[in-house]
């Protein structure tokens, strides 16, 4: 049996009162191992680990987050900022122990890692020193989080592929979420997702991974893992394969003409696609003699028409990692690549065999057809790609050589503009990520790739074990209007069980349809009706302008399964449309028992509103900033209390928003009366223009009608400030029926900024 101590003393053997007393003189290091014991004796150390979070962390938790365990969120916290120098262990003797390691004692705690900037933390803990720690965090760690990434050197790119390796190809991630990354470099985006979606290849010069063992290092894929993605031994070449060579070889191209006329030694260029997912950056003792060598894998022969010597197409790809990212400005990324005017230069094939050379011949021939100057667009050469028909432009030729292992089930890319060449890059991934379980694409800007997105989907639908169940797909523009794009992710997606897409505006303006495209391939919006689907959950936020009920409803007939459906900012051309919608969830959707509608204009809909009230399979109904009270709130009111009193199946009602003042307020207080057969326990009516003298009449009227407790009440953002006293009063007694959430709003104030605005 195993005693703690602290310093000489076994604490197991102390009464619990002089345990309780000792305990805040403890640093965190004791404190933390004494966690045990303390529990044996009935005794308590959040308050302690709640205060020195409110001391050293001196930061405030989310009033949205709810902490179960004050320990762990400080041990977690304590990890990250000693792991990325932000707190001086030395400084506060609560932290200072030399008999402990901080990363190490703290690691297992840790549930979710933030790397950030230059991937600071990195280097660090694939450091020697610190295997232990390492090792810990691949058996606790499940999510990792990148957020505002920078450019990154060779070096630390090289050590990120290990960190990854080891926590998500032999750890426990799960997650991984980037976050904010405004210009995103290709070579490290590609290197997460590629690590993300399980496939490794060790860097060159980098140290061999211990934990897959000799006999494991070189062997080919097995069928079940790698064969989804790459097919045979000659892998299947599908358009977003094609589109990725030639994005490819076009790039290095124009690299080396660019290069050739004026490029400065230390300017730094996105790595290629090929080039990312194969070595991952260049060795840097290689980069102080002149290249003699190509990207090759170690062993394998150069072909004898590609010399060792320098050439203008090597040396451009070479000047262009010489300089680590930290000693250049920060490039924008590369939209345009123009030819450059003058004598074509010998070319060098950094392959091997004679595809290579047929994919830089077939690439270089196409290019050729276009005259000095003209400017080439890269989504040109990658549509050109798709209907090639060269059978050397295999694409992507590195994930043949890389073994698979563990893959993640949730992806999530937050502000993460993608390129043709990453939206490329990922699209290949997904189309056999069977482990995916929930994707994430928010504000992209995906454009016209997202067509090569549903073809990816549907590739993937189509794999044995497919796993996708949650969807999350916004953006600000789309080439689809939002209900053809529903339509085609639930045609792509049947077996999906939670869909959420939002378009901010109506038309893609800014990332117009690619040059020669007619528009959206046939197989994307058939005619065809939907076939059925097992969507559980739907939530749709809309741009400007009235939609075509038909459309929605066919969504909604196909999803017999749904229990959620939420619309945000719908507008339809008329209220008969609105009910066609309504009438559609009554018919076809019996499951469905909750029910959202959030900036949409219902004042004209009073009778479709008093419908969805009767309806006795919703469970939840929430009318959010609807202007329900516009019209006729005199007749409405009594209305919609008396189908309200009759509906026995709905338990909340939320109601924020809609200015119902303290009138509507007692009028809805007679749902609770005693000839109410009402079940409802939770009413949000928050921003209201609900004053104290109200709310203190209404909490009068439930006392008066006897009800016990009927749940949650939710007071946010009324005119309670106008008088204290009252509102202290009212929400006295109403705690006594129920639990009420408020907050301290100042109405003057926000009032005065909304006149400020205006």
């Amino acid at each position: 049996m195993r005693t703690t101590r602290v310093g000489l003393v076994n604490t197991d053997a102390l009464p619990g009162p002089i345990l309780q007393s000792i305990l805040p003189l403890l640093n965190i290091y004791y404190l933390e191992r004494i966690e045990e014991t303390a529990l044996k004796k009935g005794l308590s150390t959040q308050a302690i680990w709640r205060r020195l979070w409110d001391e050293l962390m001196k930061t405030r938790p989310s009033s949205l987050e709810s902490v179960t365990c004050w320990r762990a969120k400080f041990m977690e916290a304590f990890f990250s900022h000693v792991l990325r120098g932000t707190i001086d262990v030395s400084s506060d003797r609560r932290l200072c122990d030399q008999r402990f390691s901080p990363l190490l004692h703290s690691s297992r705690h840790v549930r979710q890692l933030t790397i950030c900037n230059m991937l600071q933390g990195a280097t660090e803990l694939v450091a020697e020193p610190n295997r232990r720690v390492l090792e810990t965090l691949a058996s606790s760690l499940h999510t990792l989080k990148f957020r505002h990434l920078l450019f990154s050197d060779v070096a630390a790119q090289q050590s990120l592929r290990q960190l990854l390796h080891q926590l998500i190809h032999h750890g426990a991630v799960s997650q991984v979420s980037l976050y904010s990354w405004p210009v995103p470099e290709s070579a490290l985006f590609i290197l997460i997702l590629t690590m993300s979606a399980g496939f490794w290849q060790p860097g060159p010069g980098g140290p061999p991974c211990r934990l897959c063992g000799e006999a494991s290092r070189g062997r080919a894929p097995s069928r079940d893992e790698g064969s989804l993605l790459l097919g045979s031994r000659r892998p299947r070449r599908d358009a977003a394969e094609r589109c990725a060579a030639a994005l490819m070889a076009s790039r290095r191209k124009s690299e080396a003409k660019q290069t050739a006329r004026a490029a400065p030694a230390t300017r730094v260029t996105r790595r290629s696609t090929q080039e990312s997912l194969t070595a991952g950056g260049t060795d840097p003792k290689r980069d102080l003699h002149p290249p003699a060598t190509s990207h090759e894998a170690p062993g394998t022969k150069r072909p004898p028409s590609a010399p060792a010597t320098t050439s203008s197409a090597s040396s451009s790809t070479s000047s262009s990692k010489r300089a680590p990212a930290s000693s250049a400005p920060q490039p924008k990324p590369l939209k345009r690549f123009k030819r450059a005017a003058g004598k074509k230069g010998p070319r060098t094939r950094q392959g091997s065999g004679a595809e290579s050379e047929d994919l830089y011949d077939f690439v270089f021939i196409v290019a050729g057809e276009k005259e000095d100057g003209e400017e080439m667009e890269i989504g040109e050469v990658a549509c050109g790609a798709l209907d090639g028909s060269d059978p050397s432009c295999l694409g992507l030729p590195a994930l043949e050589a890389s073994q698979r292992f563990r893959s993640i089930s949730t992806l999530e890319l937050f502000t993460v503009p993608l390129s043709t060449e990453a939206a490329l890059t990922l699209c290949h991934l997904l189309s056999s990520w069977v482990s995916l379980e929930s994707l994430t694409l928010s504000y992209n800007g995906l454009g016209s790739n997202i067509f090569r997105l549903l073809d990816s989907l549907r590739a993937l639908s189509g794999q044995a074990g497919c796993r996708l169940r949650a969807l999350h797909l916004s953006d600000l523009f789309s080439p689809l209007p939002i209900l053809e794009l529903t339509r085609a992710i639930v045609r792509a997606l049947p077996l999906l069980r939670v869909l959420s897409i939002r378009v901010d505006h109506p038309s893609q303006r800014d990332n117009p349809a690619v040059p020669g495209n007619a528009g959206p391939p046939s197989h994307i919006i058939g005619d065809e009706e939907i076939p059925e689907n097992c969507l559980e959950q739907l939530e749709m936020g809309f741009p400007r302008g009235a939609q075509p009920a038909p459309l929605l409803c066919s969504v909604l007939k196909a999803s017999g399964s749904l229990q959620q459906l939420s619309l945000d900012s719908a507008t339809f051309a008329s209220p008969q449309d609105f009910g066609l919608v309504l009438q559609t969830l009554k018919e076809y959707n019996l499951a469905l028992k909750r029910l959202s509608f959030h900036d949409m204009n219902l004042a004209d809909c009073q009778s479709e509103v008093l419908f969805l009230l009767q309806n006795l399979t919703l469970q939840e109904i929430t009318f959010s900033f609807c202007r329900l009270f516009e019209k006729r709130p005199a007749q409405f009111l009594p209305e919609m209390v008396a189908a309200m009193k009759g509906n026995s199946t709905l338990k909340g009602l939320r109601l924020p928003g809609n200015r119902l003042g303290n009138a509507g307020l007692l009028a809805l207080a007679d749902v609770f009366s005693e000839d109410s057969s009402s079940s409802l326990c939770q009413l949000d009516i928050s921003s209201n223009c609900i004053k104290p003298d109200g709310l203190l009449e209404f909490a009068k009227r439930l006392e008066r009608w006897g009800r016990g407790a009927f749940g949650h009440l939710r007071l946010f953002q009324n005119w309670l400030d106008q008088d204290a006293v009252t509102a202290r009063e009212a929400i006295r007694r109403l705690r006594a029926t129920c639990h009420v959430v408020s907050d301290s709003w100042d109405s003057s104030q926000a009032f005065a900024d909304y006149v400020s605005t205006m």
